[in-house]
């Protein structure tokens, strides 16, 4: 299904697919529901797919070896010829954290990630490779062959919104994923937040352009011209991304996903 929902969504003039990647069930929805591996899913999309980007929103990289992580995206990356997008962020929640025995605080999982994106970067350098930190060590590797893209398959990373480390840490990479704390998911950050955070974000040490603001958001796909006023909102106050909710909950619920619908509205194409 989900490979079949990507090629609609390249055959409608959508840019990007982008999946979740969780193992257990998230805080944020009521039910538990069937899941598949993000990675395996993304494997077929890539191959049912030619020009769509696709990637992760997001993996939390700190209950992940990155190493394995570093061979995987790679491997993604040159089956897709190179339309692999890597969001990342910390991770945390009860179910993929805490319920799973993993560490779970949020100073200890910025650590990880920090130290995770550092030797997963070393290794898709293609260069011998020594790391010797203090969650991850590598004595010796050197990991061949290097991603499609150069300087590297683009890391975007997400923060929950207002708290500004993850913001702070987040200029270092390719782009952003803001996350509004406490927000349902049918619902949006206002321009005037996205706003907030390009500024702050474009401040802070080792930023550099061109860099990538994404944006989470609901149009319906009926009023063309409403839709773009909406999403010219967020393009005026500097989103680069616009990345469409096609939730469950938009028109249902989690329990039986509303597939006529939502793919109705991933025929109808993006708000432009």
């Amino acid at each position: 299904i989900l490979a079949d929902l990507a090629y609609e969504a390249e055959e409608a003039g959508w840019d990007g697919f982008f999946l979740w990647d969780q193992v257990s069930k998230s805080t944020l929805t009521p039910t538990v529901d069937p899941m598949v591996d993000p990675w395996v899913a993304l494997t077929a999309i890539a191959l049912r797919t030619s020009t769509i980007r696709l990637g992760t929103l997001v993996t939390p990289l700190p209950r992940r070896r990155p190493w394995k992580v570093a061979r995987e995206t790679v491997s993604l990356d040159h089956l897709s010829a190179g339309r692999l997008i890597f969001g990342v962020g910390s991770g945390g929640g009860y179910f993929d954290f805490e319920a799973l025995g993993e560490a779970s605080d949020a100073k200890t999982l910025a650590a990880l990630l920090d130290e995770g994106l550092e030797v997963l970067t070393g290794l898709w350098s293609g260069e011998p490779y020594r790391h010797e930190g203090t969650a991850y060590h590598v004595k010796e590797a050197q990991f061949l062959p290097r991603p499609v893209q150069s300087p590297r398959i683009p890391i975007w990373m997400a923060g929950m919104w207002p708290a500004k480390a993850p913001f702070r840490r987040t200029a270092r990479w390719d782009g952003v994923i803001p996350i509004g704390r406490d927000l349902p998911l049918t619902a949006m950050l206002t321009p005037e937040q996205m706003h907030e955070i390009v500024r702050y974000v474009a401040i802070q040490p080792g930023y550099t352009a061109p860099f990538e603001v994404v944006h989470s958001g609901i149009t319906g796909g009926t009023d063309e011209a409403h839709d773009r006023e909406v999403v010219a909102a967020y393009q005026q106050v500097g989103v680069t991304w616009w990345v469409e909710k096609i939730l469950p909950e938009r028109w249902g619920s989690w329990t039986n996903w509303p597939l006529d619908a939502m793919r109705a509205r991933i025929r109808r194409g993006p708000p432009r």
